[in-house]
């Protein structure tokens, strides 16, 4: 079985009155991207800054790179690395600069240090701009500076507390390659994020978090066959083909008729069997279709149905807890 690199069981939190965090539960097996969706408020900060040991959870049992949180702090600090929502970049000095700097936190040799920065700086294409103020860069150079900075002190779990904020659409498709890049060297990334493009893209699971709970949890397909309104789409050139496929299906199950384009609207949950069943129907009934597409619900259909939200929010920091940013 695959090792879990991150294992919550119970995880609770209040602030005061405000219970932030309700019984939470996660399972994140090493290698992976986890994706911890969720509207502005809902708690995503916080899970990210419990388990990276900036806070410390009101109950729970937590272990993170196989170190139990309570017992053995240290331990997991030294196993992660954290890139919050807010740069920690020091503009009043180079790229390379910050780099040596973060070498210098992890006590790595001036030669070690050196080797470890030019490596970073050019697998993130940051050589040109090494020597530069870091306050000149763009924000994507800025972001993947973040992460090379993240990265000094290899470690082999990261939370990347939504990385993309405020990036222009190259920027954050850069950055998801970089941590694709990341999980086939075999890194575990838990990744905070209101983009559910990026989600859909990314993780390999996703749990949507509202209101302190976790209200769904699966693969990006999973959660989109809990959302009603998926459908095959039949069309014919035909007329006599759309009539006699409408009479046989009908037979079997609910079918809407667009009579003026010549096609019919099958209810579906877009599985493989679902598919393969309508197909042998229609072998059976001896008819052809002229087009087929599955139409299954995507996940702003999945957030909005779970989280109630009317729209996407645009990325902001959470009231609960105040801007910062760590390693």
């Amino acid at each position: 079985m695959t090792s879990l690199a991150i294992a919550a069981n119970g995880l609770r939190k209040s602030y005061g009155d405000k219970v932030v965090l309700d019984a939470i539960d996660l399972a994140v097996p090493e290698g992976t991207v986890f994706s911890l969706l969720g509207p502005n408020g809902a708690g995503k900060t916080t899970v990210v800054k419990i388990l990276s040991t900036l806070v410390t959870a009101d109950d729970g049992d937590l272990r993170v790179g196989g170190h139990d949180l309570g017992a053995d702090p240290q331990a997991v600090r030294a196993a992660i690395g954290v890139t919050g929502q807010f740069s920690a970049v020091d503009g009043l000095i180079t790229g390379e600069e910050n780099m040596l700097l973060m070498a210098d936190l992890h006590h790595l040799t001036r030669a070690e240090g050196r080797r470890v920065a030019a490596r970073l700086l050019e697998r993130f294409d940051l050589v040109e701009a090494a020597k530069k103020p870091a306050s000149t860069y763009s924000g994507g150079m800025k972001r993947r500076l973040d992460i090379a900075m993240t990265l000094v002190g290899s470690p082999r779990i990261i939370f990347l507390d939504e990385p993309t904020t405020g990036l222009d659409p190259r920027s954050r498709h850069t950055m998801w390659q970089i941590i694709r890049e990341l999980v086939r060297d075999g890194v575990t990334v838990f990744l905070t994020t209101q983009y559910l493009e990026e989600a859909d893209e990314l993780a390999d699971r996703i749990a949507v978090l509202n209101d302190g709970r976790i209200a769904a949890e699966g693969t990006a397909d999973e959660l989109k066959r809990l959302i009603p309104g998926g459908h095959i789409r039949l069309r014919f050139t035909d007329p006599g083909a759309h009539r006699t496929a409408a009479s046989a299906l009908r037979q079997v199950t609910e079918v809407t008729s667009d009579d003026e384009n010549l096609a019919l609207r099958i209810p579906s949950d877009g599985s493989q069997h679902a598919l393969r069943s309508l197909l042998d129907r229609l072998d059976t009934a001896g008819i052809e279709a002229d087009e087929l597409t599955v139409h299954t619900p995507d996940l702003d259909d999945v957030f909005f149905a779970l989280t109630g939200t009317a729209e996407v929010p645009r990325p902001q920091s959470e009231p609960d807890q105040p801007k910062e940013n760590v390693r």
